[in-house]
């Protein structure tokens, strides 16, 4: 792919793809790798094969590193500058595609119940941030404007995508959601966000000052392995995704806090942590792809639902760009955008697991169109984002 002038990611995927469909063509010698949880969740640990149990945990704690190094490249400061952007962009990219998702899925499927057409437009909220992340650093672009915007408005995004999932649960399971519980999520998600800066700004100073005294050689790239993994337990503690606590780490860890430590090593904390993310990353995006099922187009039937909310989740995407200024490409902020990824396949297999009427908010074959629009809007985010974001470079 990058002798095509691709993103690596897109490969990644694709080799996913073509190794989890094996299968259709008589050859199922690598099924045991097969995520047991099903329903597009990474392996639940402790369960089925111990390759795939293996597999699943270097494929998380990859993405958890790929999102601490973008956040070692990003600067503070210049997110703050894009903090009004980000929001706004954000907001208009969670509510767009669910008001989109209602709409379709009230049209499609007019016998469902509403329970069913709620949780779709949910599910198109959410936005994969590892994906555009990945394409974001392969081709250079991490550190443009458009770039600080999406990523600051992909973490907004899981806050969001955690206070709509949650207030939905409470929905369908329990007919209302009460003021008092939407409250506490978003406390949460809020107080997570501003206290791991100010944590984090007292912290690493320290941490990192301890880890200089001991006058070890490699302690740099050890201490901030630590302080990423603490930070990324923090986020899951209070509910959000892990990833958020590994790039507000990453975000808030400045040279300043470990230069005695740089001297030393003579290398910056990119550079050391840079040999583990190109071993680990490329795990995560080849096991994602691997739990695309190609049978899903053998469903003629759902393929205009998965045509339709995935028509949805694009331009609903697209809208949020409209929250930047006119000085900044909204093209390629909307592309960005565009992926769901890991985050619409967990949401869909939440939605599974809830029960309206005595039947599942999500049945097969609405969740194979799911699938259908996860894997078209994150084959096709690398090269759109690539292209757009090159598009005026001169050479």
């Amino acid at each position: 792919m990058v002798r095509l002038k691709q993103p690596a990611v897109l490969g990644e995927l694709l080799v996913g793809v073509v190794l989890g469909n094996l299968a259709l063509f008589g050859f199922d010698g690598l099924e045991f790798l097969r995520p047991a949880a099903g329903h597009g969740e990474l392996l639940a640990i402790g369960k089925g094969s111990l390759a795939a149990t293996t597999l699943d945990m270097l494929a998380r704690i990859g993405v958890i590193l790929l999102l601490f190094e973008v956040g070692l490249e990003s600067n503070l400061n210049d997110m703050r500058r894009v903090g009004a952007s980000s929001l706004i962009v954000a907001v208009l990219g969670a509510v767009t595609p669910m008001a989109l998702g209602w709409g379709v899925s009230r049209w499609l499927l007019p016998n469902h119940s509403w329970h069913v057409h709620l949780f779709i437009g949910a599910t198109l909220c959410a936005t994969s941030v590892g994906i555009t992340a990945r394409v974001l650093k392969d081709i250079g672009k991490t550190d443009t404007r458009e770039a600080q915007i999406i990523l600051g408005a992909a973490v907004i995004d899981d806050v969001l995508g955690l206070v709509i999932l949650a207030v939905v649960q409470a929905i369908i399971v329990q007919g209302s959601a009460s003021a008092l519980e939407v409250a506490v999520i978003i406390g949460k998600a809020l107080g997570f966000l501003v206290g791991s800066f100010l944590l984090g700004e007292w912290l690493s100073p320290r941490l990192f000052g301890v880890a200089a005294k001991l006058r070890v050689h490699g302690m740099l790239v050890i201490t901030g392995l630590v302080f990423c993994f603490l930070m990324s337990w923090l986020a899951s503690f209070v509910g959000l995704a892990p990833i958020v606590g590994a790039f507000a780490a990453g975000l808030i860890l400045d040279e300043r806090h470990y230069v005695a430590l740089h001297v030393r090593d003579e290398r910056s904390l990119e550079d050391l942590v840079l040999p583990i993310t190109t071993l680990l990353v490329p795990i995560f995006f080849v096991m994602m792809g691997f739990q695309v099922d190609l049978k899903s187009f053998l469903n003629p039937s759902m393929l205009f639902l998965a045509a339709g909310i995935t028509v949805a989740a694009i331009v609903g995407k697209q809208a949020c760009s409209l929250g930047v200024r006119r000085d900044v490409d909204r093209l390629s902020v909307g592309f960005g955008m565009i992926p769901r990824g890991e985050v619409g396949l967990i949401f869909a297999a939440i939605g599974q697991g809830l029960r309206s009427g005595g039947e599942p908010v999500i049945d097969a074959a609405v969740y194979t169109a799911i699938v259908v629009m996860v894997m078209a809007t994150t084959l096709a985010t690398p090269p759109l984002l690539n292209w757009s974001l090159t598009r005026h470079d001169k050479n």
